[in-house]
């Protein structure tokens, strides 16, 4: 094997480093029969980017004599540290580079981190190293997608409990009385529900154009939270109490008309969510993610995260 140096990254190599991820994704998944990922890297590169803007200390790549051949990108989140990112071109995968870019990003261990990430059931080489550092999979996170062939099957909110648009709260100046209102609100739900909150990703959120509502009871206690978007994204999905899961997923696969086919991902202890999202026509599409982690952090049966990238 060449040298290969692991260097943080550059700004301007994010568009490479969305391409090694589709290249060995592909690698990988052609194998399994499944369709390839489209050249379309916009969503991917954005979200690299939010990455990078965030935590550029913690997103690095591994640099051969050529070119580069991998990286790896985490972000920390109060105590949280999620993996968001690691991947390596197929031709230099198997010599422990996986390793390096891991370590090179870890946590000091006397900040008393918790370690987590998301990996794909179909890399059992990947899970195992992840397991080294105690990030072992825990739970599945389900891919359920389709179209809504039964609307009559999803239960409506519940009496009293209303949807307000996060853009109805947050009219006003970004620093006026409306933002600090929906901010506090929003973070309490997932300090909650996520042991952490986490501003940064919800104004990524927005600035995609997903969709936020506030779930408010009958005496103005907000209850939970969820994200819809044009394209049939829906989540991430906060809520204080479980029953409330079915009836927030029906508003937001209601409240914006997607162009395409929904997807959520569920995480398997969101039993609710799984029947509610399976009754109104969707199904599971590929194989499941794992969710992995070094101690119990989040309640996951009332908390759908935003992808397997960003919780």
């Amino acid at each position: 094997m060449t040298s290969i140096d692991v260097r943080p990254a550059a700004a301007a190599e994010i568009p490479t480093c969305a391409k090694i991820w589709r290249e060995s994704i592909n690698d990988y998944t052609s194998r399994l029969n499944q369709p390839p990922i489209p050249d379309d890297l916009g969503r991917i590169i954005r979200l690299h980017q939010h990455l990078f803007a965030t935590d550029p200390e913690r997103f690095v790549v591994a640099v051969g004599p050529e070119r580069i051949v991998g990286f790896a990108a985490a972000v920390m989140r109060e105590r949280l540290w999620f993996l968001s990112m690691c991947f390596i071109r197929p031709a230099e995968q198997g010599h422990g580079l996986g390793r390096r870019l891991v370590e090179a990003i870890l946590p000091p261990p006397n900040v008393g981190a918790i370690l987590a990430t998301a990996t794909d059931s179909a890399q059992p080489i990947s899970n195992a190293m992840y397991s080294r550092y105690g990030i072992v999979p825990r739970l599945p996170l389900l891919s359920v997608a389709g179209y809504v062939t039964h609307p009559e099957t999803l239960p409506d909110l519940p009496p009293g409990m209303v949807a307000v648009p996060f853009e109805t709260i947050a009219a006003g100046p970004p620093d006026g009385a409306g933002h600090r209102e929906l901010s506090a609100a929003v973070g309490a739900l997932d300090r909650e529900l996520l042991g952490v909150e986490h501003p940064q990703d919800h104004r990524f959120l927005r600035l995609e154009g997903r969709h936020g509502f506030l779930y408010r009871d009958a005496i103005g206690v907000s209850q939970g939270y969820g994200y819809a978007w044009e394209t049939g994204r829906v989540g991430p999905v906060a809520v204080r109490h479980e029953a409330l899961m079915g009836p927030a997923l029906g508003h937001l696969l209601r409240a914006v008309p997607a162009r395409g086919a929904q997807a959520v991902w569920v995480p398997g202890d969101a039993a609710s969510a799984v029947g509610t999202l399976l009754r109104a026509g969707l199904r599971f599409e590929d194989f499941p993610i794992l969710l992995g982690w070094d101690r119990p952090f989040a309640d996951f049966g009332r908390y759908l995260p935003i992808s397997p990238g960003l919780l």
